[in-house]
């Protein structure tokens, strides 16, 4: 991985180093920005904030639906049991499955929207620093270009970094 990270111990830092970085024309797909815990308030934090996951979860709700319907109105068909004067097709016991199988495709839908949207599984080994851990802000550019270096270097040092890192 040809990367360039610094580490800054307060979040205005961080803010400052993503705006030089992104003035000075590095696209927000470019830069990572690792921290141990969440912060709220700042602009980079905002930035991979939308998500489709609620909406996938509700498409994977309805086609549970669908199926525990078919499911259960045509194995009900396909063996009718005849009990007097009562219909084939009984919903209210059917409701449960229905309900069941609802629950089951949402939940499945959102792992799937997971794992993808988080990446994972992943061969590729992420720009860390054990340093997140105590407490600091990791902001590093990857792939960062030969050509771009000594400008994120300049951009880390004018954020308050102590030293930019290649990896």
């Amino acid at each position: 991985m040809n990367a360039i990270y610094a580490l800054f111990d307060e979040p205005d830092e961080a803010q400052c180093a993503v705006d030089g970085l992104r003035a000075a024309g590095i696209g927000d797909p470019e830069i990572i920005i690792v921290s141990s815990e969440p912060i709220e308030g700042y602009r980079f934090a905002l930035r991979d904030r939308a998500t489709w996951m609620y909406g996938i979860a509700g498409g994977g709700g309805i086609a549970g639906l669908l199926i525990a319907t078919w499911l259960t109105r045509m194995t009900e068909l396909a063996w009718p049991l005849p009990t007097g004067n009562m219909p084939i097709v009984s919903w209210w016991p059917n409701l449960i499955i229905m309900f069941e199988l609802t629950m089951l495709g949402a939940i499945l839908a959102t792992v799937v929207t997971l794992l993808v949207t988080a990446r994972l599984p992943t061969r590729a080994p992420g720009l860390y620093d054990p340093q997140v851990a105590d407490g600091k802000i990791l902001v590093g550019v990857s792939p960062a270009k030969e050509s771009a270096v000594p400008e994120i270097e300049r951009v880390f040092a004018g954020a308050g970094a102590a030293q930019s890192i290649r990896r």
